[in-house]
């Protein structure tokens, strides 16, 4: 694909809640010479400046604006994303899809197939990935400091926004599944899941995933809900010496480790009851905090533009969508699922290998304005 000189055209499909805010990011992203708004609501190509938030082109439809862009954000329902993708790669566009990346294992390999045989660049939008708090809770985890990790606990709760298409795990389970991957360096060898339709008649609105991480040893919950009066962004990780809690919510204080934890009872010495308890300081390391979106969209343009691989890819994308249909498997038969289930593919590189050699923008001691910059500084409570 031959590129503008000045920058390369990013159309956005789908200007709703989250679509907007790409439109947003990409008109101050370097390196993008113009954005075009692509949505129904659009008539003729002057967009829509409610939508847009300023003057950015406008179509009503994908086939009208590929020839006008070199890359698309895909920013539309999740049973959308299969078909605008691929129809997209076919194209010999580059593409963004946001999570998750389509909602089905066999759709999300034919979508990673497809950007391979075009040449193309293919990017799940797994948002948190590009967020410096999570990088320190995956520094922590992987480091002494916790001891031997025992669990994660992941909470995402909201009252609403219930989806047309989708139930609430393939809406807001990518998140911590993609979280936990990354965290842990490893994949879920079994997922179990199980769930509630209280106001939607065909979706879950309350579920439950416990993903068992058995090369690493840990179990990850997840806890998903459209019903709960509070809004939650929570991971907590719990090891033998200290604990740690990601709150995307504490705009100031997101990641906070605890100098706490129980001792088991040494043989001989009583009753099993006899559990030791420590409690310590709670310590909160300083994060020099970056929009993770405009890191994320960042990060997509320059792969564009230097042809390199993505931090994060269709691979990566394609890993969570198959413990997402273990989890829908799950759902619907009551059982344990084993990711061997739904996996076509006999190797892939494990989620490390794609971030073996993390671009600057995601390496503070290599980017000249590191967007995770993290100082050796804590505030003692």
């Amino acid at each position: 694909m031959q590129l503008q000189s000045e920058g390369i055209r990013v159309g956005v499909v789908g200007v709703g809640y989250w679509g907007s805010r790409h439109v947003r990011v990409l008109r101050s992203t370097t390196g993008v010479a113009k954005v075009i708004g692509v949505d129904q609501r659009f008539t003729g190509t002057a967009g829509h400046p409610q939508l847009t938030g300023g003057d950015v082109a406008g179509y009503a439809n994908l086939d009208a604006a590929l020839p006008e862009v070199d890359a698309v954000v895909i920013a539309t329902p999740p049973s959308s994303h299969y078909s605008l993708g691929l129809q997209a790669i076919e194209a010999g566009k580059h593409v963004l899809i946001e999570k998750p990346l389509a909602t089905s294992a066999a759709e999300a390999r034919e979508l990673v197939a497809a950007a391979e045989a075009a040449g193309t660049l293919l990017m799940p939008g797994h948002t948190f990935l590009f967020n410096a708090a999570v990088h320190k809770l995956r520094d922590l985890v992987r480091s002494d400091e916790l001891g031997k990790l025992y669990y994660l606990d992941c909470a995402r709760l909201n009252l609403g926004l219930y989806q047309p298409d989708v139930n609430v795990v393939l809406d807001l389970a990518p998140h911590d599944v993609s979280i936990a991957n990354f965290v842990l360096g490893s994949l879920p060898t079994v997922v179990t899941a199980w769930g509630s339709r209280h106001v939607h008649p065909q979706h879950e609105d309350v579920a439950h995933l416990r993903l068992d991480y058995s090369d690493v040893g840990v179990l990850a919950n997840i806890q998903v809900s459209w019903l709960n009066p509070h809004k939650v962004r929570r991971v907590t990780a719990v090891g033998s010496k200290k604990m740690v809690v990601y709150d995307d919510m504490a705009t100031d204080e997101r990641i906070r480790v605890y100098d706490k934890f129980a001792m088991s009872p040494q043989e001989g010495s009583g009753p099993l009851s006899r559990v030791a308890y420590h409690f310590g300081d709670v310590m909160s390391p300083f994060i020099d905090f970056a929009e993770p979106l405009a890191v994320q969209d960042q990060h997509f343009v320059d792969r564009v533009a230097d042809g390199c691989r993505p931090a994060i890819g269709g691979e990566e994308g394609l890993a969570v969508v198959e413990v997402l249909e273990c989890a829908q498997i799950s759902l619907r038969e009551q059982r344990p699922v084993a990711l061997a289930e739904v996996r076509r593919l006999p190797t892939r590189p494990a989620p490390d290998a794609a971030l073996a050699a993390l671009p600057a923008l995601l390496d503070p001691a290599s980017a000249a304005e590191p967007a995770f910059a993290t100082a050796n500084i804590t505030r003692t409570r």
